[in-house]
């Protein structure tokens, strides 16, 4: 059994400022992908880095295939890694799915957000009645049967696409790492949930202050997402779309992405 939370989540606590960023990282990833971003944070903030039940970073006997079939799951270990090491009225940091599954947390628990800052996120990636996620329905699911039966290849053809990188560039062989890692099992419950979840219903009940922040150029997000999530939030929200390509700008483009993450972390959206 677990001990904590925190040691199953492999929860690491740097600086000592009087604020707290939280940083969660998405699906391939694990808490290294932020190495661009932590070293401008924590001579100024508290930063907490933990990594998703089911990286490779983690321990997979932990992975419970029930509690991880929803993004709830993940909403509910973030909640407590916050209880674990005394968080309150953090700045939620958030890529991907993680990024929704705060979203869920905030609405849980609004105390304990002083804004979410939402990178390359998504309510819904299926297409339906006057909504663009991006994907049919058939596709993704044909994705999942493609996955079953050619699982490495399909990684390794998709991997480029995913980063908008070159093969043999240095943000490609560290997210190749980091996928490759991911047990095959959980890689495709994980991929499942990501084709499946429907956060749209909910973005109105999220009070929480939301920086939504994309790439200009993203095989999952199209360029419209930001001011869809945007005009469905519940409370304040803006949106930056920036000159990048690619689902993962913080590791495929830092240059571009740290600037603009950081004026997010350090500035208020005006009357929030």
């Amino acid at each position: 059994m677990m001990s904590t939370v925190g040691a199953a989540h492999n929860v690491q606590v740097l600086g000592s400022g009087e604020v707290t960023v939280v940083l969660g990282h998405g699906y391939g990833t694990d808490q290294s992908v932020w190495k661009h971003l932590v070293p401008h944070l924590v001579d100024q903030y508290r930063v907490v880095l933990y990594d998703t039940m089911g990286a490779g970073t983690t321990n997979p006997d932990y992975f419970d295939f029930d509690r991880y079939t929803t993004l709830e799951g993940y909403a509910y270990d973030l909640l407590a890694i916050l209880e674990e090491f005394s968080v309150g009225k953090c700045i939620y940091v958030g890529h991907s799915m993680s990024a929704m599954a705060a979203t869920i947390a905030s609405i849980f628990r609004p105390d304990l957000f002083r804004k979410l800052i939402m990178i390359s996120t998504t309510p819904r990636l299926a297409n339906s009645v006057d909504y663009y996620g991006g994907f049919e329905q058939k596709y993704l699911d044909e994705l999942i049967v493609a996955m079953e039966t050619n699982y490495k290849s399909l990684l390794t053809g998709s991997a480029p696409l995913v980063l908008g990188c070159d093969l043999d560039s240095v943000p490609m062989q560290e997210f190749s790492r980091t996928l490759f890692n991911v047990r095959p099992d959980i890689a495709m419950s994980v991929v499942h949930i990501i084709n499946t979840f429907d956060m749209r219903p909910f973005l109105p009940q999220v009070t929480v202050p939301c920086h939504i922040i994309q790439s200009s150029k993203d095989m999952f997000v199209p360029s419209s997402m930001g001011e869809y999530i945007h005009r469905n939030m519940g409370g304040k929200s803006i949106v930056e779309v920036m000159p990048t390509e690619g689902h993962l700008p913080h590791l495929s483009a830092p240059e571009v992405t740290i600037p603009v993450l950081l004026r997010h972390i350090h500035h208020d959206i005006a009357g929030a």
